[in-house]
């Protein structure tokens, strides 16, 4: 057993300081102490810092780090939106083949690992080769993102989506040729494809979904929610852009999330990403269902998507977790510090929640896991796989807070210097060790009781 000893855990009662964790050979916590615990250990390492849980990044493109900061030059007398940046996107999903798809997620998921993001949720839909046409293996790309996911050491819930339309009632583009499966049936082969490609890695798991309400038939994703499977998180995107809202009223009748609410029968396990722009009833709607919202503010920012209205959310007791979509931004608490100051900005109070740091903390991770379609409420539990980030202990600003300031000053002030390594099943897959913070003994079993 390897022992570790940090100055402060934080756990939903609150922090435990001096914290001892004690860890078995395959990473799971076996004991959580304010005291050195007397059980025989091989290993143990004391640490100068403060451990969170690590973060879930509930909803990630990959291939869109290939274009990070590519989409930044606007031409002077033109309008840049989403659907202009759309443009940039296809043009970078249509170039890379799995090998160098693998290469930028590798890279990015090195990055989150950097940031204290523990798991990932894969929303994967560059499924064919550059011509369109499926591989012989229809979950090759798939499986490169699960390679890179375990080359880096991240957590990867891998959620392969149904695209099959341009818009409401147009058939695919052609620069979306990677994308499409063409009915749920060449859908589900694709997702059956994918659950024999997370076998390869320990720390993979599955989730399923469809891209939006424009990209599939409304017939056609009633029978993917019917007909697929009842054990894994659904993810889709919902009411992201007005364009898409007007779209969604003038073919179906209604909005995307309103269509939703009244013929899906949304619960916990649907992820709805964005919902930028929800009326008061599709709000409460959602909220009382327990269906999550995935928000992804840097993202939303970036394409000036609009603000999610998460005070009036979060008042309605509604769930919610963040990721980094397009990955304009990978430090989770930079985004926490983006879904609070937007809401500050547009309601002129700065109490959107009456415990902020607190709340960005647990609502994230709570609903984060059930994201990747693991639900433990527990930050930290006997059995449980040890999954942190550390903060150093040597930094000024922590240092003065204080143990009752301390959960908001890293929230509010920190930043990914201050990471002091992020931990992945017990091992350090992150570890910034050039500043002298920790030391580290080894222990014979027999001199240690």
């Amino acid at each position: 057993m390897k022992l570790f000893q940090f100055t402060a855990l934080f756990t939903e009662e609150g922090w435990i300081s001096p914290a001892y964790v004690g860890v078995n050979s395959t990473g799971q916590i076996t004991s959580i102490n304010k005291t050195k615990p007397s059980e025989p250990f091989t290993d143990f390492e004391k640490i100068d810092g403060y451990v969170l849980p690590g973060f879930q990044n509930a909803h990630s493109h990959a291939f869109q780090y290939g274009m990070a900061g590519i989409a930044e030059t606007h031409q002077p007398g033109t309008d840049d939106d989403f659907w202009s940046w759309r443009e940039a996107m296809y043009r970078c999903a249509l170039s890379f083949s799995p090998d160098e798809l693998k290469k930028v997620a590798l890279n990015l998921y090195r990055r989150m690992l950097k940031n204290g993001y523990t798991q990932v949720a894969e929303f994967h839909y560059l499924h064919h080769d550059q011509d369109g046409k499926p591989y012989a293996n229809l979950a090759e790309t798939g499986t490169a993102l699960i390679e890179a996911a375990a080359e880096a050491g991240i957590k990867i819930t891998l959620v392969p989506v149904f695209y099959q339309k341009g818009n409401f009632g147009t058939s695919f583009y052609p620069q979306q040729r990677r994308f499409i499966s063409k009915t749920y049936e060449d859908y589900f082969k694709l997702l059956e494809s994918s659950r024999k490609a997370v076998d390869y890695y320990e720390n993979a798991q599955l989730g399923f979904g469809v891209h939006s309400m424009r990209a599939v038939d409304a017939c056609d994703i009633i029978a993917t929610v019917a007909q697929g499977p009842k054990d894994l998180p659904f993810h889709i995107h919902a009411a992201e852009q007005l364009k898409e809202l007007d779209d969604c009223k003038n073919h179906l009748g209604t909005t995307p999330v309103d269509w939703l609410l009244d013929k899906v029968g949304l619960d916990e396990r649907f992820h709805l990403v964005h919902c930028t722009h929800l009326s008061d009833e599709e709000l409460h709607g959602v909220a009382k269902s327990k269906a999550n919202v995935v928000l992804c503010p840097g993202t939303e920012g970036n394409l000036g998507d609009g603000i999610f209205r998460l005070r009036d959310f979060h008042a309605a007791g509604g769930n919610w977790s963040i990721g980094t979509d397009s990955h304009i931004s990978l430090n989770p608490l930079e985004d926490f510090r983006w879904m609070d100051y937007a809401q500050r900005l547009v309601s002129h109070k700065r109490n959107t929640f009456s415990d902020g740091g607190r709340t960005l903390l647990h609502q994230s991770l709570v609903n984060g896991r059930k994201a990747m379609g693991t639900n433990n409420e527990k930050y930290f539990s006997i059995g449980a796989s040890f999954d942190a980030v550390v903060y150093r202990a040597d930094n000024p600003v922590l240092q003065q807070a204080g143990s009752e300031h301390l959960l908001p000053a890293i929230i509010y002030n920190s930043d990914s210097s201050d990471v002091r390594g992020t931990i992945v099943d017990g091992q350090w897959v992150v570890e910034q060790a050039e500043q002298p913070v920790s030391s580290r003994e080894t222990w014979d079993v027999s001199r240690e009781s």
